[in-house]
């Protein structure tokens, strides 16, 4: 034997200099996001900085209360975030693990079982039935060697691999389904095939979400407003009444009564509590703000093998003639309500036998499930026959036979299972049954099944070659890759809320089509790789709009439709597991992989995870990110419209010529209820009822249009308006300072309110609005209710916010005001809302 004979493989001394040289077989992980990493990324966006600036100006002013309250609130946001994502790491880790193979090798002549990631280029892999292969090779001995490559091609068929080419070579991430051989390791990690792909991501750059970039926009501009309101009153109060230390405090409740502190506050929690309620539903949040990208999707690209199909054969057809000299042929269906007949019961034995009991290979395994569903006692016996000589596929003969001895030990029974061109010349057919045959298979074919012939004879002896022998034709084995039971719902229900589906695969155009009409996608066209690269882009955006099927698509085509979707201002999310599937999920707006049969290149590329493959979580997360985008809008009207009157009566005293009625402590009190409201209780709504319904938002359009900000103004202006009146009217009541204070102010809390119970629903009745669940909004009027009773009643609160008596009457006036409020607004809802159902 010489040295590098693949019976003594390479040395341990070898091995263990190139491990150190070369490192161990992984994948590159790209930017490690550990605690500390992710606390510095959180700490540096603008939206949490502003928090803690928010804060620490408040700490300058002297208001602890309120810089301690806004520096609790960063600080809760910035927790659920890091707990988040830390989980979502942690879980991935366990996902890396769960997925890294073990490799038999050769090292000194000794079969040696090793990690994955201790294989090292040169290494000997010995590959048998079941096996993921670890690293990439050549084959150097193979014996009926074939390899699910579908994580990396797309393709569910196996493929063949012998000593010539082009099949000569092997994947990482592929699986032996049948046979055995020998790999002499070429390139691992980041070199493999595998590892070009997932290196090929750091080229394509992650959109930031729509809401972040608009919610950053509203806080540039209610910032610029804030600061030039707050310069604006310090000079019109110390110009017209000459005391510059009012004017101050002044500005500095203007100042307050604007700062966006909300802003980052909504979006942190929002996208945080959105990443844990749909952790529920078994949904890895990798980008929290990709949960509302999500719902504005506008086209779903998915996978079909492993995604839409659950990547396993079935059978699905049993076609016999009953006899050879007939064409009326017995075509039966699995799942129909009749069992098999005799006939086909005998064709499934034979192509149990076939098929071979140690078998991995998908066909062969769905031919013994399905006998042992339909074969009862027989199916045992089955089990217990061993053949004296099996033959596997030959050059110009795509059949497998199995010669099995007779009783009387001189001649054998021959089981033969293959491609219908190579055994059906070999079956003793009158030329019309030969001919019902192929049209059979042919109609079978354009069903997107899969076919096999099944044959049977006998030899005297196992040295005849089977293209020598007369066989009687037995019938036809259907096969195909289930649909995933709850898909056509899953994909019904995307259609109805206006989310367009578009699959594409790698495999065949025909097994596309009929997958895609099974999930009720309703596909008129399939575009093939070669079709796709013939077209310019003008063409194939005419062609996307025809929501086609793409079959025998490359990893590099995949990614040319998401960008051509994406160059059409489509929002595209994009399903898959495959490492074929990383680039095209990275480019799209919202990636999706799968956790469990998913890669790491495609998980690491990916924003959500499905950890149970469940193709219908998609629409959990869609309707979810639908609900987050709705209830975000709803937080951010109420935050405009609460913050008009809080400004307009911190501005009011400068016109006037009154006495400041609100001051930081008391603007820093409405926080405790405006913070909590906008976030907590906003996000806690349930959906609309029509979410579903509804097409998705259009991604030109701002999270808040031009009529909901005038919707959300107009709410401010009317309670501004009622507190003016309440104002005037306590002044001409002679109401001293201090007694018109805690009038005004204990009438801003309680309209505040209002707008909560007004702002729960576009939809609902005020009547429905009061009656929905939601269990924050109840916690936090009790408590604000609470905290202000015990600040009019209880002296030294009283005299910290410079409160006077609050008689029952006045306490009237405000319950008043504020029910006629809530009931002139609500009608003005019902009207103005209708309107906007029109855009």
């Amino acid at each position: 034997m010489t040295p590098d004979s693949p019976l003594l493989g390479l040395s341990a001394e070898v091995a263990a200099a190139r491990l150190a040289a070369e490192g161990f077989n992984e994948l590159p992980l790209g930017k490690q996001r550990h605690l500390g990493v992710i606390v510095l990324e959180v700490l540096q966006e603008p939206m949490f900085a502003l928090l803690l600036l928010g804060g620490l100006v408040y700490l300058l002013l002297g208001d602890r209360l309120e810089a301690l309250l806004l520096l609790l609130f960063a600080g809760f946001s910035v927790g659920i975030t890091l707990v988040q994502a830390s989980r979502s790491e942690h879980v991935l880790e366990a996902l890396r693990h769960l997925a890294s193979p073990r490799a038999r090798v050769i090292r000194d002549g000794a079969l040696l079982l090793i990690e994955g990631r201790a294989l090292v280029r040169g290494d000997v892999l010995v590959l048998a039935e079941g096996d993921r292969v670890a690293g990439d090779g050549e084959v150097i001995q193979a014996h009926e060697l074939m390899l699910d490559e579908s994580l990396l091609t797309g393709e569910s068929l196996p493929v063949a691999k012998s000593l010539s080419a082009p099949n000569a070579c092997v994947f990482a991430g592929s699986l032996v389904t049948r046979g055995s051989g020998l790999v002499r390791v070429t390139a691992l990690g980041a070199r493999s095939q595998m590892g070009l792909i997932g290196q090929s991501l750091n080229a394509i750059s992650s959109e930031p979400a729509l809401v972040q970039r608009q919610i950053r926009g509203f806080v540039r501009v209610f910032a610029l407003i804030g600061g030039l309101a707050t310069l604006l009153v310090i000079l019109l109060y110390g110009l017209l009444r000459g005391s510059w230390l009012e004017a101050l405090l002044s500005g500095i409740a203007i100042g307050m009564s604007l700062l966006p502190e909300e802003f980052p506050l909504v979006l942190a929690v929002f996208m945080a509590m959105g990443a844990w309620r749909i952790s529920v539903a078994r949904v890895l949040t990798r980008k929290a703000s990709a949960i509302e990208t999500l719902g504005a999707t506008s086209v779903l690209c998915t996978d079909k093998t492993g995604t839409l199909t659950e990547n396993r054969m079935a059978v699905c057809r049993l076609y016999t003639l009953p006899d050879a000299a007939s064409v009326q042929a017995e075509d039966w269906a699995d799942g129909a309500q009749q069992a098999p007949s005799p006939p086909q019961l005998k064709l499934l034995a034979v192509a149990c036998l076939a098929a071979g009991i140690r078998n991995s290979e998908p066909m062969d395994k769905a031919i013994w499930l399905c006998g042992q569903a339909h074969l009862a006692a027989e199916y045992t016996h089955l089990q217990a026959q061993v053949p004296a000589l099996s033959l596997g596929l030959q050059a110009g003969f795509l059949a497998v036979c199995h010669f099995f001895p007779l009783p009387d030990d001189t001649s054998f029974r021959v089981c033969a299972k293959g491609a219908v061109e190579s055994l059906l010349p070999l079956c003793t057919l009158t030329d019309a049954a030969r001919q019902a045959v192929y049209q059979a298979a042919d109609a079978l074919a354009a069903q997107g099944i899969r076919v096999l012939a099944v044959a049977e004879t006998t030899s005297a002896n196992t040295c005849a070659p089977p293209q020598s022998l007369a066989f009687t034709f037995l019938g036809l084995v259907g096969f195909k890759d289930p649909l995933r039971a709850n898909v056509p719902a899953a994909i019904a229900e995307c259609q109805g809320a206006g989310v367009r589906i578009i699959m594409i695969t790698g495999d065949n155009g025909t097994t596309a089509q009929a997958i895609a009409q099974q999930a009720g996608l309703g596909v008129q066209r399939v575009i093939s790789g070669a079709q796709l690269d013939a077209m310019s882009d003008d063409q194939l955006k005419q062609a996307l709009a025809e929501n086609p099927v793409f079959a025998r698509i490359l990893p590099a085509q995949k990614l040319r439709i998401v960008e051509c979707l994406k160059a059409q201002g489509e929002i595209v999310a994009m399903t898959g597991d495959g490492v074929n599937d990383a680039p095209a999920i990275k480019a799209a707006h919202i990636g999706i992989a799968m956790g469990k049969r998913g890669t790491d290149v495609a998980r690491e590329a990916a924003a959500l995870v499905l950890l149970d493959d469940d193709f219908g979580s998609i629409v959990t997360t869609v309707r979810l990110g639908r609900r987050i985008w709705d209830n975000l809008r709803k937080a951010i009207e109420y935050i405009v419209a609460v913050h008009i009157p809080i400004a307009g009566m911190a501005f009011l005293p400068v016109v006037l010529g009154i006495p400041l009625i609100l001051s930081p402590i008391h603007i820093a009190f409405l926080e405790m209820l405006i913070d909590p409201a906008c976030s907590l209780v906003f996000e806690a709504e349930t959906a609309e009822d029509d979410a579903m319904r509804q097409p998705p938002r259009n991604p030109k359009h701002p999270l808040i249009n031009t009529r909901h900000l005038i919707w959300g103004a107009l709410q401010g202006l009317v309670v501004f308006g009622l507190l003016v009146g309440l104002l005037l009217w306590g002044r001409a009541r002679a109401l001293p300072e201090d007694d018109l204070r805690v009038l005004v102010f204990t009438a801003l809390v309680m309209q505040n309110a209002a707008l909560i119970l007004l702002n729960r629903s576009a939809n609902a009745s005020l009547k429905n609005a009061l009656l929905r669940p939601n269990r924050a909004l109840w916690i936090l009027l009790s408590l604000v209710t609470g905290l202000m009773t015990l600040a009019i009643l209880w002296p030294f609160a009283a005299e910290l916010f410079h409160f006077g008596q609050l008689p029952l009457m006045h306490l009237g006036v405000c319950v008043g005001l504020s029910g006629v409020m809530l009931l002139v607004l609500e009608r003005i809802k019902r009207r103005w809302f209708l309107a906007v159902k029109v855009l």
